[in-house]
């Protein structure tokens, strides 16, 4: 069996743009359809809650976002593993709401380790998808 190599910040970096921008489209809609300023104080907790709920149900289903999908990339298990709703929603949470101290706390407490501090509590990695199928699960 062939080790699963850990996806690379760049990676990561443009799957979440990826998503940023899908969600932010529709969160655009959503902001006219409610009459809110999109980059007001209820836009942008719109927004974050969006992309929670959007990572929590895609991650927590099938491991991947749109983002995740196009750039071949899977959030699973420390062995490779599926991963549930609870362990997506924790791992969710960082990214949606506190994204620079999330990546930054990673950074700085997980040298080395290419992972965010919400990936180390809800015991998830980010990898290449093509690793993950190659290992039984």
């Amino acid at each position: 069996m062939e080790a699963i190599r850990r996806a690379s910040w760049g990676a990561r970096f443009w799957a979440w743009l990826i998503d940023l921008l899908l969600m932010s489209i529709l969160g655009y809609l959503i902001s006219i359809v409610l009459n809110i300023a999109f980059l007001g104080r209820d836009g942008i907790a719109i927004q974050a809650g969006l992309m929670f709920l959007y990572w929590t149900a895609l991650e927590g289903y099938r491991g991947q976002s749109i983002g995740k999908m196009i750039l071949n990339l899977e959030v699973v298990g420390p062995v490779g593993d599926r991963i549930g709703f609870r362990d997506a929603g924790i791992e969710s949470f960082g990214k949606a709401f506190l994204l620079p101290l999330d990546c930054l706390a990673g950074w700085l407490l997980l040298r080395g380790s290419g992972q965010r501090l919400f990936n180390m509590l809800s015991n998830t990695v980010v990898v290449y998808a093509e690793d993950v199928t190659a290992c039984p699960r």
